[in-house]
Order: C-alpha cells, then structure tokens, then sequence
C-alpha cells in the first residue's frame, strides 16, 4: 500500500469511528459503580443532558417524589408505594440506589403521590380515594393505619388521580379527575364532578375526620378530559395541567384523528389570588370543542390556527366561534397522541418539563419523550405563541418509534432531588432514571457522549478528510 493509500485509510478509519455507534469516543465512565443498562434501544440525550438508569424491577411506577431526608418515593400500580435511597452519590448521574423499601402494601393505589408541605403526611390515590399515612421520613415509616381526605371519585375509564401539594398556598391538595369516557355527557355539568381538577384544603384533617367529597373542593376547572399531569409555578404560583385528548375524531364527517386534536398545556390561575373565571374554575371544552394541531388537510379550516379550538361531533349545534368564545383555550397545544403525563418546573419557573408516555393507537408511533417548555419569568407563560407547534423541545427522546411501544421507555413521574437531578420513571420497562444537564449522554443509557456530540464530531472529522483527500490528490 503506498503512502497516499495507507493515510486515506487511516483517516477513514478515524472518521468512521466517529460515525459509528459501536466506535463512539467515549468519556471514561469506568469509575462509576452504577452498570445497570437498559435493555430495549436507550433513549438519546440532547446535548448537554446526560442520565442514567438509576433502579429497575417495578411492575408500572407512576409518580414519585423526595421526601426531606432525600429519600425517592415510588407509587408501584397495584403494589404500593416503595422508598429509596442513595446508597452512593459520585456526582452527576453516578448514583447507586438502595433496595426498594416497602412502605404501603396496597393494591388500590394507581399513581398519585404527594407529601405534606412539613413532610410529615404522605397521600396517595386509588381511582375513588385519596388516603394520609403519618410519615417518618428519618425512620423511613409510616402509620400503620390510614385515613381517607378526599372521596366519591369512582370512575370506570380515566381512574388514576394526580395529586399536588401546593407550595405557595400550603395545605392545599390539588385533585385531578378524568372522564369516564369519551362520550362522557355527564362531563357537560359541573355537579357529576367529571373531568375536573379541584383543590381542597386538608391541613387540618386528621385520622377519623370526615374526608371531603370531591365536590367540595375549589373548582380550578372543568372540561378537562384526562389531565394527569399538574405543576405549580415556583415564581408566580399559577397552577398548570397538561391534558390528553381524545381518539378517533372526525370533522364533518371525514377522519382527522392521525393529527388532530392535539393535547394541551392549560393554566388555571392561581390559588392564593382572586382569579377571575377565565383562569380559575373555567371550562376548557371537552367533551364539546378540542384543540386544532396539524392544519394540513383539515376540513373547513378557515381561519383557525394551532392551539385554537372546534366542536367535536357531539356538538352538532356549535361552530369554530362558539369553542373559541364560550371555552378556555390552552396556552399551548402539543402532538396529538404524544400522552403528557407530568409537568414539573425547574427551580426559577423558566421551563416546564413534561413526559409523554406515547401513542398507543396510532399507525405511526409518536411521543415517548421527555421535552421542556421555555417560560417568560415576568408573566409566568410560556414564551412561544398559543400557536407555536415546535414550543417543546425534546431532552429525552426515543432513536426508533418504530419499535414502540413495546421496544421504547414510557417516561411517566417526574422529581427534582436536592442537587438539581431531574429523575422520571418509566412505567412500561419498570424503571427508574436520573437524568442532568451539564453533562453528556450515551446510547446505552450512561453518561458518555451525545447525539449532537457525536454528529458534531462525525461532521468535523468529514471537513478534515475531505480536505485531506483533496489536497493528497490535487498535491
């Protein structure tokens, strides 16, 4: 081989390495004693984020949160409701988690979880009740009897309850509530208590009070098909629901439901303030009117935009003005079918992160990502336009949708611990992650190496070859 032969060679072995996942430059991570890997295609970092998984062997965690011992709880559907702890904390997404702890053995509970502003109470839902336990969170204990806050939510469809403790207004738990289907007529009235998001103030309840009825709560809104995922704004206190439309939707009668309706990111004021109705016990129109996404061969589309609203076929008597006028639009409107399932802010209110679990029906599969939201600090919104399609921005997203939903994660709960480490479960693969900004990430599930790093890198070993070539040739 001459000379000429042996350098183009090498080069483009170099490049090629750089290309090529199994040749991935990678950071030294050898000193982390955490090895756990997925073992499905591991979803891919944005640059700057690096994560790692943190725990595994769940049947389906839903929400998790810290507790002030920095302790990490997990609602296991139909298990309980475990406790972990950091056995090893080297930095960044190098942790090494303790055994899961049973704390409740239960087969109602579903997915809420939330902790008393002082820690000392823990709640946790089944689809018709929200039950308190007295918690220690320094002997990692609770009651061994509980006592039920909130009741009469039974449901035959949308059965998980989201709960919130609210930080700006303590004692104040936050309620979700879907429909019991998507012709859910009763929704229409605000007396079934369907598809509602309520507050209640349950500081003062205590083990043989009498628990709240459902509608005995703060009414922050109604319409809301399925909005599992609530957060609280850290800056101005406005409390925020992401929500899950429905399936299977047509438009005078011609098929729309590949794009359309999209899900939502809706706002509802703020508890500690006079809101008006607009912000605070609105109606946001299910089951009447939904939220235009694609625009793309929409029937009729008129002047409508992403984000704006029109009547679903049970509205038969209603037009594109009357969604508009007589409903509350969301702030923004997202990806049809992508299933948000949390919403948590970051510490100084300028993102909103969410998890969307995926489609289940559709042909092409979408979602099955974590994406931040940008806010506008000074008014406490987002700062994209209700009409924005590209506002979320992935983090975490999935390589091939092709192999989901079974061959995918299904992100659901999220939690910020003390160090500013976001952590999600993953309710499908039974997991739990851990994921950082500053750092980098790998395919495998680690901390080594991104996606943008490794197309930056590939792209500037390409430049340096081609003018290598070129220049052995034109010499």
């Amino acid at each position: 081989m001459s000379l000429r032969s042996a350098l183009i060679a090498g080069l483009a072995t170099s490049a090629t390495a750089q290309l090529v996942p199994g040749f991935l430059s990678r950071r030294d991570d050898s000193s982390c004693p955490n090895t756990l890997a997925v073992s499905y295609p591991a979803p891919v970092a944005s640059k700057g984020w690096a994560y790692r998984l943190a725990a595994n062997g769940f049947k389906k965690p839903r929400s998790i949160a810290f507790d002030d011992n920095g302790g990490l709880l997990v609602v296991d559907a139909g298990v309980g409701v475990y406790r972990l702890t950091i056995d090893q904390d080297k930095g960044e997404t190098c942790v090494v988690m303790s055994s899961p702890k049973t704390l409740i053995n239960s087969t109602e509970l579903n997915h809420g979880l939330a902790l008393s502003n002082d820690g000392k109470t823990l709640y946790a839902s089944s689809s018709s009740k929200v039950y308190a336990w007295t918690y220690d969170s320094k002997a990692a204990t609770v009651s061994n009897t509980n006592y039920t806050v909130i009741a009469n939510m039974s449901d035959t469809d949308k059965t998980t309850r989201t709960l919130l403790m609210s930080q700006k207004k303590p004692g104040m738990l936050i309620v979700s509530r879907g429909t019991v289907n998507d012709q859910d007529k009763a929704a229409r009235t605000l007396s079934s208590g369907h598809s509602q998001i309520r507050a209640f103030d349950v500081s003062a309840k205590k083990n043989g009070s009498e628990p709240h009825d459902f509608m005995d709560g703060v009414l922050l809104g109604s319409g809301l098909r399925n909005s599992v995922g609530v957060a609280e704004d850290p800056t101005k206190g406005g409390i925020w629901s992401v929500e899950n439309s429905i399936d299977e939707l047509t438009r005078n009668g011609k098929d729309i439901h590949a794009d359309n309706p999209g899900e939502e990111l809706n706002y509802h004021g703020v508890l500690n303030d006079t809101a008006t109705d607009k912000d605070r016990g609105g109606n946001y129109g299910f089951p009447m009117c939904y939220t235009l996404w694609n625009t793309t061969g929409f029937p009729n589309l008129g002047d409508l935009k992403p984000g704006d609203q029109f009547p679903g076929p049970d509205a038969q008597t209603f037009t594109d003005v009357t969604c508009n006028k007589d409903y509350v639009p969301p702030k923004l409107a997202f990806q049809a079918h992508t299933a948000p399932l949390d919403i948590k802010f970051n510490k100084d209110g300028s993102k909103a992160f969410i998890t969307f679990h995926g489609s289940w029906s559709t042909k092409n599969p979408v979602g099955y990502r974590i994406s931040s939201v940008a806010f506008d600090t000074s008014k406490g919104e987002p700062s994209a336009q209700k009409s924005s399609t590209d506002a979320a921005v992935d983090i975490l997203s999935t390589p091939d949708l092709a192999k989901c939903p079974g061959g995918c994660f299904r992100p659901v709960g999220l939690a910020w611990d003390s160090k500013g480490r976001l952590w999600f479960s993953s309710d499908s693969t039974g997991e739990i992650f851990v994921l950082y900004q500053n750092g980098t990430s790998s395919g495998d599930g680690g901390s080594i190496g991104s996606r943008s790093a490794v197309a930056d890198s590939a792209a500037a070993w390409a430049v340096v070859l081609a003018a290598v070539v070129a220049g052995l040739f034109l010499a």
